[in-house]
């Protein structure tokens, strides 16, 4: 069941699935039917979700109704089958997704290596956590500088 984001403690556990594109516009209003549709049938669990840039799906969970392993694994079919439907990705969390002005971007690792070399990224540019596992990580640790996170020693 869909809860307020406001109700969930900071221990609720977090799912990040970054999208290798932008949704398009005319897919949010579906992909959002489709995550309500899907999180509201798991009526024993409180869960929160949301499109976080057009590129990011978000699902909290909360700690005190966890998925069961039936659950996380319906979880994961039902992500995959948006992948298949979409024609993305949703599961490579090893792509960096980075802020560049107002827009958000993925490139693989090797690329962004390039970017860093070629001056085109910062340790001041805003880079995505998606190892984060918690509410209160996903509200502190989930954007911030490069020099401060994952992709650090790459400068």
């Amino acid at each position: 069941m869909i809860v307020d984001y406001n109700i969930l403690s900071d221990f609720s556990k977090v799912f990040i699935y970054p999208s290798g594109r932008k949704f398009y516009k005319d897919e949010v209003p579906e992909i959002s039917e489709k995550l309500t549709s899907f999180l509201n049938r798991m009526e024993d669990v409180d869960s929160f979700f949301e499109l976080k840039y057009q590129r990011f799906i978000v699902i909290i969970v909360s700690e005190k109704t966890p998925l069961t392993i039936e659950q996380n694994d319906q979880l994961a079919t039902f992500i995959l089958t948006m992948e298949t439907e979409y024609k993305i990705s949703l599961l490579d969390k090893i792509n960096v997704c980075f802020k560049q002005g107002e827009y958000v971007q993925l490139k693989e690792t090797p690329e962004f290596k390039k970017l860093i070399k070629n001056r085109g990224v910062s340790k001041k540019t805003i880079v995505f956590n998606h190892f984060i596992n918690i509410k209160e990580e996903y509200e502190n640790e989930w954007e911030m500088p490069a020099a401060e996170s994952w992709v650090s020693h790459m400068f």
